[in-house]
């Protein structure tokens, strides 16, 4: 990794490539990877739409995606870096992964589990917690959801117009 004043900025721009990608699919634009010794060994975007398959979140596929580069399920001496706060599916899967160390760009008010709607990160429901940092690249990432959702919402009021006509 090259100098900088910043490693959660320099690796949170790669989420949100991972982002950019799901955008270009047409998914909600969450991307994630995971670093291991300044390298990234696993990274996801959304994929629910074009997999059909309600798990497939950016968070679960880089943690799949690092544990099969590994070798191994315990991603010990992991971070993990996604555009949006988890939700309790994924922040459950950050727990039994074992990944310590969580970082996230936009916080997520309906269903973040780090903080925003619940704390499950550090509750002591298992023998491992995860610490976490949030608001990295914050702006950027909540410009590419808002965005997507503001395209939704101007598409969905085109349709009921047309049937209403």
């Amino acid at each position: 990794m090259e100098l900088i004043k910043d490693k959660h900025t320099y690796w949170m721009k790669f989420a949100l490539k991972e982002a950019q990608q799901a955008l270009s699919e047409n998914e909600i634009p969450v991307g994630a990877i995971i670093v291991l010794n300044d390298e990234i060994i696993g990274k996801g975007h959304n994929q629910r739409e074009g997999l059909h398959d309600p798990t497939a979140h950016a968070e679960m596929i880089a943690i799949s995606s690092a544990a099969e580069t590994i070798g191994d399920w315990r991603l010990e001496n992991c971070s993990l870096y996604v555009t949006l706060e988890p939700c309790p599916m994924c922040t459950g899967a950050l727990l039994n992964a074992r990944i310590p160390k969580l970082y996230f760009g936009a916080y997520d008010d309906e269903a973040g589990m780090c903080g925003s709607r619940d704390n499950l990160c550090q509750q002591n429901l298992l023998n491992h917690n995860v610490t976490f940092r949030g608001g990295i690249l914050r702006s950027a990432c909540q410009l590419l959801l808002d965005d997507f959702f503001d395209k939704i919402r101007k598409k969905n009021k085109l349709t009921r117009f047309f049937i209403l006509y």
